[in-house]
Protein backbone atom coordinates (compact mmCIF):
# COMPACT_ATOMS: atom_id res chain seq x y z
CA UNK A 1 0.00 0.00 0.00
CA UNK A 2 1.39 3.20 -0.45
CA UNK A 3 2.40 4.77 2.71
CA UNK A 4 1.86 8.25 1.88
CA UNK A 5 -1.97 7.07 1.11
CA UNK A 6 -2.20 4.94 4.06
CA UNK A 7 -3.46 7.32 7.00
CA UNK A 8 -6.37 8.12 4.41
CA UNK A 9 -7.15 4.87 3.04
CA UNK A 10 -10.18 4.36 4.72
CA UNK A 11 -11.39 7.65 2.99
CA UNK A 12 -9.65 7.59 -0.14
CA UNK A 13 -10.85 5.50 -2.93
CA UNK A 14 -10.21 5.31 -7.02
CA UNK A 15 -12.19 6.78 -9.68
CA UNK A 16 -12.69 3.27 -10.79
CA UNK A 17 -10.89 0.23 -10.99
CA UNK A 18 -7.47 0.86 -12.87
CA UNK A 19 -6.82 0.11 -16.36
CA UNK A 20 -3.98 0.38 -18.88
CA UNK A 21 -4.18 -0.04 -22.63
CA UNK A 22 -0.50 -0.10 -24.21
CA UNK A 23 -0.55 0.42 -27.83
CA UNK A 24 1.96 -1.28 -30.03
CA UNK A 25 5.12 0.63 -29.87
CA UNK A 26 5.31 1.02 -25.99
CA UNK A 27 5.00 -2.36 -24.54
CA UNK A 28 8.20 -2.69 -22.90
CA UNK A 29 7.36 0.54 -20.71
CA UNK A 30 4.02 -0.28 -19.98
CA UNK A 31 4.91 -3.86 -18.39
CA UNK A 32 7.36 -2.18 -16.57
CA UNK A 33 4.29 0.35 -15.49
CA UNK A 34 2.53 -2.33 -14.52
CA UNK A 35 4.71 -3.98 -12.46
CA UNK A 36 5.48 -1.54 -10.57
CA UNK A 37 1.71 -0.77 -10.06
CA UNK A 38 1.14 -4.12 -8.86
CA UNK A 39 4.00 -3.67 -6.17
CA UNK A 40 2.23 -0.41 -5.07
CA UNK A 41 -1.36 -1.47 -5.31
CA UNK A 42 -0.50 -5.03 -3.40
CA UNK A 43 -2.65 -5.60 -0.53
CA UNK A 44 -5.48 -3.18 -1.86
CA UNK A 45 -7.42 -5.46 -3.94
CA UNK A 46 -11.20 -5.75 -3.82
CA UNK A 47 -13.77 -7.57 -5.33
CA UNK A 48 -13.43 -5.45 -8.42
CA UNK A 49 -10.14 -5.90 -9.09
CA UNK A 50 -7.69 -8.73 -10.07
CA UNK A 51 -4.25 -7.87 -9.29
CA UNK A 52 -2.46 -9.84 -11.66
CA UNK A 53 -2.09 -7.41 -14.23
CA UNK A 54 -3.96 -4.18 -14.89
CA UNK A 55 -3.54 -4.91 -19.03
CA UNK A 56 -6.69 -4.38 -20.52
CA UNK A 57 -5.63 -6.86 -24.01
CA UNK A 58 -6.35 -4.78 -27.45
CA UNK A 59 -4.95 -4.85 -31.09
CA UNK A 60 -5.19 -2.91 -33.88
CA UNK A 61 -5.15 -4.98 -36.44
CA UNK A 62 -4.75 -3.56 -40.33
CA UNK A 63 -6.35 -4.63 -43.96
CA UNK A 64 -4.07 -5.20 -46.96
CA UNK A 65 -4.72 -1.71 -48.27
CA UNK A 66 -3.40 -0.14 -45.26
CA UNK A 67 -6.73 0.49 -43.09
CA UNK A 68 -6.54 -0.30 -39.58
CA UNK A 69 -9.60 -0.92 -36.98
CA UNK A 70 -9.20 -0.96 -33.01
CA UNK A 71 -10.48 -4.15 -31.10
CA UNK A 72 -10.72 -4.08 -27.35
CA UNK A 73 -10.77 -7.85 -26.06
CA UNK A 74 -11.63 -7.05 -22.31
CA UNK A 75 -14.48 -5.01 -20.55
CA UNK A 76 -13.85 -1.81 -19.78
CA UNK A 77 -16.97 -0.93 -17.96
CA UNK A 78 -17.00 1.40 -15.15
CA UNK A 79 -12.78 1.18 -15.81
CA UNK A 80 -10.87 4.32 -15.12
CA UNK A 81 -8.28 3.66 -18.51
CA UNK A 82 -5.23 4.68 -18.92
CA UNK A 83 -3.49 4.43 -22.46
CA UNK A 84 0.02 4.73 -23.10
CA UNK A 85 1.19 5.86 -26.47
CA UNK A 86 4.55 6.18 -28.06
CA UNK A 87 3.69 8.14 -32.00
CA UNK A 88 7.39 8.00 -32.06
CA UNK A 89 8.02 4.12 -32.26
CA UNK A 90 9.27 3.74 -35.93
CA UNK A 91 10.17 0.20 -35.75
CA UNK A 92 6.90 -1.33 -36.52
CA UNK A 93 5.30 -2.34 -39.68
CA UNK A 94 2.52 -3.50 -41.47
CA UNK A 95 1.77 -4.44 -44.84
CA UNK A 96 0.23 -1.88 -47.08
CA UNK A 97 -0.49 -3.52 -50.93
CA UNK A 98 2.20 -5.55 -50.55
CA UNK A 99 4.54 -3.58 -49.34
CA UNK A 100 6.12 -3.16 -45.90
CA UNK A 101 5.81 0.27 -44.50
CA UNK A 102 6.98 1.57 -41.39
CA UNK A 103 4.63 3.32 -38.86
CA UNK A 104 4.62 7.15 -38.82
CA UNK A 105 3.11 9.42 -36.14
CA UNK A 106 0.16 9.75 -38.14
CA UNK A 107 -0.35 6.16 -37.75
CA UNK A 108 0.32 5.76 -34.24
CA UNK A 109 -2.06 8.70 -33.26
CA UNK A 110 -5.23 7.22 -35.60
CA UNK A 111 -4.79 3.59 -33.76
CA UNK A 112 -5.09 5.83 -30.34
CA UNK A 113 -8.24 7.78 -31.57
CA UNK A 114 -9.35 4.25 -32.78
CA UNK A 115 -8.81 2.45 -29.27
CA UNK A 116 -10.88 5.37 -27.59
CA UNK A 117 -13.40 4.88 -30.59
CA UNK A 118 -13.87 1.16 -29.42
CA UNK A 119 -14.27 2.31 -25.61
CA UNK A 120 -17.45 3.43 -27.11
CA UNK A 121 -17.95 5.56 -23.88
CA UNK A 122 -17.97 2.15 -21.51
CA UNK A 123 -15.07 3.59 -19.53
CA UNK A 124 -15.57 5.86 -16.64
CA UNK A 125 -12.94 8.14 -17.37
CA UNK A 126 -10.13 8.01 -20.62
CA UNK A 127 -6.65 9.36 -19.77
CA UNK A 128 -3.94 9.44 -22.29
CA UNK A 129 -0.31 9.01 -21.47
CA UNK A 130 1.66 10.52 -25.05
CA UNK A 131 5.44 11.18 -23.58
CA UNK A 132 6.53 12.11 -26.91
CA UNK A 133 3.27 14.76 -28.01
CA UNK A 134 1.97 14.14 -31.62
CA UNK A 135 2.71 17.30 -33.19
CA UNK A 136 4.41 18.66 -30.58
CA UNK A 137 7.29 20.40 -33.17
CA UNK A 138 4.61 22.13 -35.27
CA UNK A 139 3.28 24.28 -31.80
CA UNK A 140 3.02 27.44 -33.52
CA UNK A 141 2.02 29.07 -36.64
CA UNK A 142 4.88 31.62 -37.99
CA UNK A 143 3.81 31.73 -41.42
CA UNK A 144 0.35 30.23 -43.56
CA UNK A 145 1.26 26.73 -41.69
CA UNK A 146 -0.96 24.43 -39.90
CA UNK A 147 -1.22 23.80 -36.06
CA UNK A 148 -0.64 20.26 -35.78
CA UNK A 149 -0.31 19.92 -32.00
CA UNK A 150 -3.28 22.09 -30.97
CA UNK A 151 -5.60 20.19 -33.30
CA UNK A 152 -4.20 16.99 -32.61
CA UNK A 153 -5.33 17.82 -28.51
CA UNK A 154 -8.96 19.20 -29.77
CA UNK A 155 -9.70 15.82 -31.33
CA UNK A 156 -8.95 13.97 -27.85
CA UNK A 157 -10.24 16.50 -26.05
CA UNK A 158 -13.69 16.14 -28.27
CA UNK A 159 -13.56 12.16 -28.45
CA UNK A 160 -13.57 12.06 -24.35
CA UNK A 161 -10.29 12.29 -22.85
CA UNK A 162 -10.45 13.68 -19.70
CA UNK A 163 -6.78 14.20 -18.85
CA UNK A 164 -3.27 13.64 -21.42
CA UNK A 165 -0.04 13.60 -19.74
CA UNK A 166 3.25 14.26 -22.16
CA UNK A 167 6.70 14.62 -21.33
CA UNK A 168 8.83 17.76 -22.00
CA UNK A 169 6.49 19.50 -24.52
CA UNK A 170 8.28 21.37 -27.08
CA UNK A 171 6.24 24.00 -25.87
CA UNK A 172 3.80 23.76 -22.59
CA UNK A 173 1.15 26.12 -24.18
CA UNK A 174 -0.48 24.22 -26.65
CA UNK A 175 -2.42 23.06 -23.41
CA UNK A 176 -4.28 26.74 -24.37
CA UNK A 177 -6.12 24.76 -26.92
CA UNK A 178 -7.82 22.27 -24.54
CA UNK A 179 -8.64 24.44 -21.36
CA UNK A 180 -10.94 22.06 -19.96
CA UNK A 181 -9.42 19.17 -19.74
CA UNK A 182 -6.63 18.20 -17.67
CA UNK A 183 -2.92 18.60 -19.41
CA UNK A 184 0.51 17.92 -17.46
CA UNK A 185 3.62 18.59 -19.07
CA UNK A 186 6.15 16.53 -16.72
CA UNK A 187 9.95 16.62 -16.95
CA UNK A 188 12.74 14.02 -15.99
CA UNK A 189 14.92 16.16 -13.75
CA UNK A 190 14.95 13.86 -10.38
CA UNK A 191 15.78 11.09 -12.88
CA UNK A 192 18.20 12.84 -14.41
CA UNK A 193 20.19 13.90 -11.65
CA UNK A 194 19.94 10.54 -9.91
CA UNK A 195 21.48 8.94 -13.46
CA UNK A 196 24.44 11.69 -13.35
CA UNK A 197 25.33 10.51 -10.02
CA UNK A 198 25.19 6.83 -10.79
CA UNK A 199 26.85 6.85 -13.96
CA UNK A 200 29.40 9.54 -13.70
CA UNK A 201 32.61 9.58 -11.64
CA UNK A 202 33.20 12.42 -8.82
CA UNK A 203 30.34 14.28 -10.30
CA UNK A 204 29.56 17.48 -8.16
CA UNK A 205 26.61 19.83 -8.39
CA UNK A 206 28.30 23.43 -7.40
CA UNK A 207 29.11 26.74 -8.78
CA UNK A 208 32.62 25.60 -8.64
CA UNK A 209 33.12 22.26 -10.88
CA UNK A 210 29.75 22.20 -13.13
CA UNK A 211 27.65 24.68 -15.42
CA UNK A 212 24.30 24.56 -17.27
CA UNK A 213 24.52 25.46 -20.78
CA UNK A 214 21.27 25.57 -22.82
CA UNK A 215 21.04 24.55 -26.41
CA UNK A 216 19.49 27.78 -27.76
CA UNK A 217 17.25 29.88 -26.49
CA UNK A 218 13.93 27.94 -26.43
CA UNK A 219 15.43 25.80 -23.90
CA UNK A 220 16.59 28.36 -21.40
CA UNK A 221 14.07 27.58 -18.90
CA UNK A 222 14.93 23.74 -18.98
CA UNK A 223 18.52 24.28 -18.03
CA UNK A 224 17.54 27.31 -15.72
CA UNK A 225 15.83 24.95 -13.18
CA UNK A 226 18.58 23.45 -12.52
CA UNK A 227 20.89 26.61 -12.22
CA UNK A 228 18.27 28.20 -9.94
CA UNK A 229 17.80 24.82 -7.96
CA UNK A 230 22.25 24.70 -7.39
CA UNK A 231 22.97 28.18 -7.76
CA UNK A 232 25.31 27.26 -10.84
CA UNK A 233 25.81 29.35 -13.17
CA UNK A 234 24.25 29.48 -16.84
CA UNK A 235 25.33 30.05 -20.63
CA UNK A 236 23.11 29.96 -23.56
CA UNK A 237 23.99 29.43 -27.37
CA UNK A 238 21.93 31.52 -29.58
CA UNK A 239 20.73 29.60 -33.10
CA UNK A 240 21.67 32.15 -36.31
CA UNK A 241 19.04 30.46 -38.87
CA UNK A 242 19.07 31.17 -42.70
CA UNK A 243 15.41 31.60 -43.28
CA UNK A 244 15.55 31.62 -46.97
CA UNK A 245 16.20 27.77 -46.86
CA UNK A 246 14.15 24.67 -45.31
CA UNK A 247 16.49 21.76 -45.45
CA UNK A 248 14.25 18.67 -43.65
CA UNK A 249 11.42 20.57 -42.60
CA UNK A 250 13.49 23.19 -40.74
CA UNK A 251 15.87 26.43 -41.87
CA UNK A 252 19.53 25.08 -41.38
CA UNK A 253 21.37 26.26 -38.53
CA UNK A 254 24.29 28.86 -39.96
CA UNK A 255 25.91 29.43 -36.53
CA UNK A 256 26.09 28.95 -32.60
CA UNK A 257 26.87 32.18 -30.57
CA UNK A 258 27.77 31.62 -27.08
CA UNK A 259 26.71 34.05 -24.33
CA UNK A 260 27.95 33.29 -20.65
CA UNK A 261 30.69 33.25 -18.56
CA UNK A 262 34.25 31.08 -19.36
CA UNK A 263 33.90 27.31 -19.14
CA UNK A 264 37.17 26.49 -19.03
CA UNK A 265 38.24 23.59 -16.82
CA UNK A 266 34.09 22.99 -15.68
CA UNK A 267 31.84 20.24 -16.34
CA UNK A 268 29.08 21.05 -18.80
CA UNK A 269 25.43 20.01 -18.61
CA UNK A 270 23.46 20.52 -21.50
CA UNK A 271 19.53 19.95 -21.18
CA UNK A 272 17.14 19.63 -24.30
CA UNK A 273 13.40 18.24 -24.68
CA UNK A 274 15.08 16.23 -27.94
CA UNK A 275 18.00 15.20 -30.23
CA UNK A 276 16.88 14.77 -33.84
CA UNK A 277 19.74 13.98 -36.13
CA UNK A 278 22.17 15.54 -33.35
CA UNK A 279 23.74 17.84 -35.77
CA UNK A 280 23.18 20.82 -33.91
CA UNK A 281 24.43 19.58 -30.65
CA UNK A 282 27.75 18.13 -31.89
CA UNK A 283 28.23 21.95 -32.91
CA UNK A 284 27.55 23.23 -29.82
CA UNK A 285 29.66 20.73 -28.25
CA UNK A 286 32.64 21.58 -30.69
CA UNK A 287 32.58 25.37 -29.36
CA UNK A 288 32.64 23.81 -25.94
CA UNK A 289 35.54 22.02 -26.53
CA UNK A 290 36.52 24.96 -28.28
CA UNK A 291 36.62 27.22 -25.00
CA UNK A 292 38.27 24.07 -22.73
CA UNK A 293 35.16 22.91 -21.24
CA UNK A 294 36.02 20.09 -18.89
CA UNK A 295 34.09 16.79 -18.96
CA UNK A 296 30.40 17.63 -21.17
CA UNK A 297 26.99 15.33 -20.37
CA UNK A 298 24.14 16.03 -22.18
CA UNK A 299 20.42 15.08 -21.20
CA UNK A 300 17.61 14.63 -23.24
CA UNK A 301 14.00 13.72 -22.90
CA UNK A 302 14.25 11.72 -26.44
CA UNK A 303 17.24 10.73 -27.92
CA UNK A 304 15.99 10.20 -32.12
CA UNK A 305 19.04 10.08 -33.37
CA UNK A 306 17.48 10.38 -37.17
CA UNK A 307 20.21 10.10 -39.07
CA UNK A 308 22.09 7.39 -36.88
CA UNK A 309 24.33 7.51 -34.16
CA UNK A 310 27.51 7.52 -36.20
CA UNK A 311 28.66 11.05 -35.71
CA UNK A 312 27.53 11.16 -31.83
CA UNK A 313 30.17 7.67 -31.65
CA UNK A 314 33.10 10.23 -33.59
CA UNK A 315 32.49 12.38 -31.14
CA UNK A 316 32.85 10.08 -28.13
CA UNK A 317 36.16 8.64 -30.08
CA UNK A 318 37.90 12.07 -30.23
CA UNK A 319 37.04 12.47 -26.22
CA UNK A 320 34.39 15.25 -27.07
CA UNK A 321 31.51 13.99 -25.06
CA UNK A 322 31.86 11.88 -21.80
CA UNK A 323 28.12 10.80 -21.41
CA UNK A 324 24.68 11.42 -23.85
CA UNK A 325 21.57 10.45 -21.13
CA UNK A 326 17.98 9.87 -22.42
CA UNK A 327 14.80 8.37 -21.38
CA UNK A 328 13.06 5.38 -22.53
CA UNK A 329 9.88 7.23 -23.16
CA UNK A 330 10.22 6.58 -26.85
CA UNK A 331 12.02 3.91 -29.30
CA UNK A 332 15.50 4.01 -29.12
CA UNK A 333 17.62 2.28 -31.87
CA UNK A 334 19.74 -0.56 -31.32
CA UNK A 335 22.92 0.24 -31.52
CA UNK A 336 22.03 3.74 -29.48
CA UNK A 337 21.63 1.48 -26.50
CA UNK A 338 24.68 -0.47 -26.78
CA UNK A 339 26.70 2.24 -27.11
CA UNK A 340 29.79 2.92 -23.93
CA UNK A 341 28.67 6.82 -23.94
CA UNK A 342 24.61 6.29 -23.77
CA UNK A 343 22.46 6.09 -20.14
CA UNK A 344 19.05 5.14 -20.47
CA UNK A 345 17.28 6.43 -17.56
CA UNK A 346 14.08 4.35 -17.16
CA UNK A 347 10.66 6.12 -16.53
CA UNK A 348 8.43 3.32 -15.88
CA UNK A 349 8.41 4.21 -12.08
CA UNK A 350 7.23 7.76 -12.76
CA UNK A 351 4.67 7.15 -14.89
CA UNK A 352 3.50 4.28 -12.37
CA UNK A 353 3.36 6.99 -9.49
CA UNK A 354 1.46 9.63 -12.06
CA UNK A 355 -1.18 6.82 -12.93
CA UNK A 356 -1.20 5.74 -9.07
CA UNK A 357 -2.03 9.25 -8.21
CA UNK A 358 -5.06 10.42 -10.85
CA UNK A 359 -6.35 7.43 -10.10
CA UNK A 360 -7.10 8.22 -6.53
CA UNK A 361 -7.66 11.70 -7.72
CA UNK A 362 -5.18 13.02 -5.38
CA UNK A 363 -2.52 15.83 -6.39
CA UNK A 364 0.26 15.44 -8.62
CA UNK A 365 2.15 18.91 -6.84
CA UNK A 366 5.01 17.20 -5.53
CA UNK A 367 5.74 14.09 -8.72
CA UNK A 368 5.31 17.29 -10.88
CA UNK A 369 7.56 19.48 -9.06
CA UNK A 370 10.46 17.85 -7.50
CA UNK A 371 12.45 20.37 -6.41
CA UNK A 372 12.94 19.25 -2.98
CA UNK A 373 12.62 15.66 -3.55
CA UNK A 374 16.59 16.65 -6.14
CA UNK A 375 17.74 18.70 -3.29
CA UNK A 376 17.34 15.87 -0.67
CA UNK A 377 19.21 13.31 -2.62
CA UNK A 378 21.86 15.69 -3.69
CA UNK A 379 22.58 16.34 -0.07
CA UNK A 380 22.31 12.78 0.28
CA UNK A 381 25.05 11.65 -2.15
CA UNK A 382 27.26 14.25 -0.60
CA UNK A 383 26.58 13.21 3.01
CA UNK A 384 27.96 9.72 1.22
CA UNK A 385 30.79 11.18 -0.22
CA UNK A 386 32.34 13.10 2.79
CA UNK A 387 32.03 9.67 4.98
Amino acid sequence: MNPERAPFSSLSFPVGPLGIIAMDGCKDIAKKVDDWLLEERHGEANSSEDLSSFFIKSRCPRFSNGEAKAIIDESVRGKDIYILCDVGNYSLTYNFMGNTNHMSPDDHFADLKRIISAIAGKAKRINVIMPFLYGGRQHKRVVRESLDCAEALRELSEVGVANIITFDAHDSRVSNAIPEIGFEDVHAYYQFIKALYTHVDNFKVDKEHLMMVSPDEGGIHRNLYYSSLFGIDLGVFIKRRDYSRIINGRNPIVAHEFIGDDVEGKDILILDDMLSSGDSMIDIIKELKRRKAGRIFAAVTYALFTDGIGEFQKCYEQGLIDKLLATNLTYRRPELKAAPWFVEVDMSKYIAKLIDALNYDESLGGLVNPAQRILNYVHKKEVEEKK
